[in-house]
């Protein structure tokens, strides 16, 4: 059974994933061997914040500071969580 980090979870992308911005599709990526990611909306900016020296809460907070009146609190914990679960984050 795993269990959620909670958190006090520092979240960074996965040792072999690879951020980059595609020019052409003006749109940036994460890059696993053989897969893709699209960060769409704002899903680049909390990816952004995931550098294994923030904590979720950290995380929630800078977003809350950036995005006045988004539900970061509701919505950015369990979208890392389900990245996590991807294989995408640490």
């Amino acid at each position: 059974m795993t269990t959620s980090p909670g958190t006090d979870w520092r979240p960074a992308l996965a040792p072999a994933i690879v951020r980059r911005h595609d020019p052409v599709r003006d749109a940036d990526l994460l890059l696993l061997p053989e897969r893709v990611g699209v960060l769409t909306g704002s899903a680049e900016a909390v990816v952004g914040l995931c550098d294994g020296s923030r904590s979720v809460r950290a995380i929630v907070d800078e977003l809350a500071e950036r995005f006045p009146g988004a539900p970061v609190a509701d919505d950015v914990p369990p979208f890392l969580e389900r990245l996590r679960k991807e294989g995408w984050l640490r």
